[in-house]
């Protein structure tokens, strides 16, 4: 019920950690398995934009009135 009240998190918040992470103590190959799971995070968030694109290029074109 008062979730509603509680301050949202920043939408950069979690890029903002990523950046301050020290990596030193990562291996290579954690490090290596780490650039994976960026790489397919990016690749995600590519695919969401295109989505994104395609569900406004529709609308766009359903609400395009031409005479």
């Amino acid at each position: 019920m008062f979730e509603d009240l509680e301050p949202r998190p920043r939408r950069d918040e979690a890029l903002s950690a990523l950046r301050r992470e020290d990596l030193d103590s990562y291996s290579v190959e954690d490090l290596t398995d780490r650039v994976a799971e960026l790489e397919a995070e990016i690749a995600r968030s590519r695919a969401a934009m295109d989505a994104k694109r395609a569900k406004k290029s529709a609308a766009d074109a359903l609400f395009t009135f031409r005479p």
